[in-house]
């Protein structure tokens, strides 16, 4: 995305307004974000990839969900579900690579959902990718990730060794000393690895003097776009235990399993086959179509979401609860 100074989302003395968009969905049972490639044919290391975004012209939308839902269907040619302002995101030099000097760059996050999956090869380069492939420490459904005890959790308690003050602050985001992991802390614990100095951008960023050396995994993104990203996971995470976002994720018609294994994907964690059915029957959120998926064994029943009551009713039906070990070494 270039901006110009003439550009309908410049406002006075060089503040530019863009408008960072976590596109979401499900696939093969994978969380996914969409992503866009600015390799732009360079023979040098190409860039990390960013979230899709674009600017807020107030003289052609009335408001910016409007904005999003628009230039999100024309650039990456996905229709949006579910719609949610996250932060504003301000840093100082935060777009240092991509502006003049004299222009400062406002982000407003923005996290919104697709149930499209059949899309193919978008313009710019657009892919979707795995969102634990950025986050691999947030994703519990196959055991506690191995990059927590051996690399993530020494690393800390290294880094604790000079910034006792923020003892407090890892232990309750790593779950840490027999205190439950909570799946929401996704940006706090973002937020210490970047502070730590064990994530990439930090060196990016020029706030540590060389690229960290422990090893860290996870993909980096272009600017302060994973921040906006574990923004939006966390939320999103939250959410889904009080509202039925997950729906909007979801196909018209839909097996049990298929719902089951969304929530999951979102919550990055396995959950009891027969606890999670029973807490769906009592959310009263699904009317049987009557109809069976065709697959090997016995079909499934096929499931729709019950509308009309999204916007009033908690869907205190799905309020799960982490099964999973603690950080600790």
């Amino acid at each position: 995305m270039e901006y110009t100074s003439d550009s309908s989302s410049d406002i006075a003395n060089g503040l530019l307004i863009d408008i960072s968009t976590a596109i979401m969905r499900v696939s093969d049972n994978e969380l996914q974000c969409r992503v866009i490639d600015d390799d732009k044919g360079a023979r040098d290391a190409s860039p990390p990839p960013r979230l899709p975004f674009g600017p807020f012209m107030p003289n052609q939308h009335r408001t910016m969900e409007i904005s999003v839902r628009q230039w999100v269907r024309e650039q990456v040619g996905v229709d949006l579900g579910h719609v949610e302002q996250l932060y504003t995101f301000a840093d100082q030099g935060r777009h240092i690579r991509d502006t003049a000097k004299d222009q400062h760059v406002v982000s407003v996050g923005y996290l919104a959902l697709t149930n499209q999956v059949d899309i193919g090869d978008a313009r710019d380069k657009s892919m979707w990718r795995n969102i634990y492939d950025f986050f691999p420490w947030e994703d519990w459904r196959h055991g506690t990730p191995a990059c927590l005890a051996q690399l993530i959790i020494p690393a800390l308690e290294t880094w604790l060794a000079d910034n006792p003050d923020a003892a407090e602050r890892v232990r309750v985001a790593f779950g840490m000393d027999e205190l439950q992991w909570d799946e929401e802390f996704v940006l706090e614990r973002y937020e210490i690895l970047y502070e730590a100095g064990l994530i990439d951008e930090t060196f990016a960023d020029r706030r540590i003097a060389e690229p960290p050396h422990h090893g860290v995994p996870g993909a980096s993104l272009q600017l302060d776009h994973r921040r906006i990203l574990a923004t939006a996971l966390g939320r999103l995470r939250g959410k889904f235990k009080y509202r039925p976002v997950i729906f909007d994720l979801m196909r018209a018609q839909f097996t049990l399993t298929g719902l089951q294994k969304t929530a999951e994907a979102i919550l990055g964690v396995c959950l009891h086959k027969q606890n999670f059915r029973r807490m769906v029957e009592k959310s009263n959120f699904l009317v049987s179509t009557g109809k069976t998926e065709k697959a090997r064994g016995r079909p499934a029943e096929l499931f729709r979401f019950r509308h009309g009551q999204r916007a009033d009713r908690p869907l205190s039906g799905l309020r799960v609860s982490s099964s999973r070990g603690r950080a600790r070494r």
